[in-house]
């Protein structure tokens, strides 16, 4: 997969917030969008899983972790072996300790999850006013809103209308808690290329990291689809038999 690491250096620290503080009614009601895992026979659009992941370790993995995903689990969105080991191994994980007793590290292997970009929560919150990055894994199950908001947050960064004010250093976007927050705007239109050639819009950058974030809240979404037809459609069969073979045995009776 073709990436291009353009990554911008200060966490996402709004998302955080819009995790933490979801009772907040300041911020505007989040529109709906058309996702393809939507509804009972919904399924995730792998290409789009797949150039959300490239969004996601170009820009989000910046300052987010994703703890639950193993590199290994990126064959659920279609990688080869082979592209998932040069995935793991471009990644530097602990290692243990040397002879001397200090830790090293080593290249990751498909078994190893992502780790998250800081050596420690109290690291990540010095790094970020304050506030640790949330772990992304299954933020599009956790958050108040989940890919609706998510979409509409990377999406939403306007400039502030007049006469609201912002405290320095904060950005104007109505669909964080209190229509503001410190992170500045993570995406911008071919910030990632992306490796089939999709045209790299915000928007699309935007819609393809959030599917990848709802892939990961949810792996096994269209198996569950899938078995959830099955026994719908195996009642209706016994439900149709038990209606046969009740007017069977009626008929006989008379």
């Amino acid at each position: 997969m073709t990436m291009r690491f353009l990554i911008p250096a200060i966490a996402a620290l709004g998302l955080c917030t819009a995790a933490r503080a979801d009772d907040d009614t300041s911020r505007l009601p989040i529109p709906p969008h058309h996702w393809t895992f939507e509804g009972a026979l919904g399924h995730f659009d792998m290409a789009s899983v797949q150039r959300g992941y490239a969004v996601y370790a170009n820009v989000c993995a910046a300052c987010h972790g994703m703890q639950d995903v193993t590199y290994g689990d990126l064959a659920g969105i279609g990688l080869t072996e082979d592209q998932i080991r040069k995935i793991a191994a471009s990644h530097k994980v602990p290692g243990g300790l040397d002879d001397s007793g200090k830790p090293t590290m080593r290249a990751a292997t498909p078994d190893d999850h992502f780790l998250s970009p800081f050596a420690s929560v109290q690291a990540a919150k010095l790094a970020n006013s304050g506030v640790a990055p949330p772990d992304q894994s299954r933020l599009a199950m956790t958050i108040n809103g989940g890919p609706n908001r998510i979409y509409a947050i990377l999406t939403g960064y306007t400039d502030a209308p007049n006469g609201f004010a912002l405290p320095p250093g904060h950005a104007y976007n109505p669909f964080f808690n209190g229509r503001q927050t410190a992170m500045p705007q993570p995406l911008r239109d071919h910030q990632v290329k992306f490796a089939d050639g999709t045209d790299a819009t915000l928007q699309q950058e935007a819609e393809d990291v959030t599917n990848f974030l709802a892939w990961s809240a949810y792996p096994h979404l269209a198996e569950r689809h899938h078995i959830g037809v099955r026994i719908a459609l195996y009642l209706v069969f016994l439900f149709v038999l038990t209606v046969l073979l009740k007017r069977k045995v009626w008929s006989d009776v008379h």
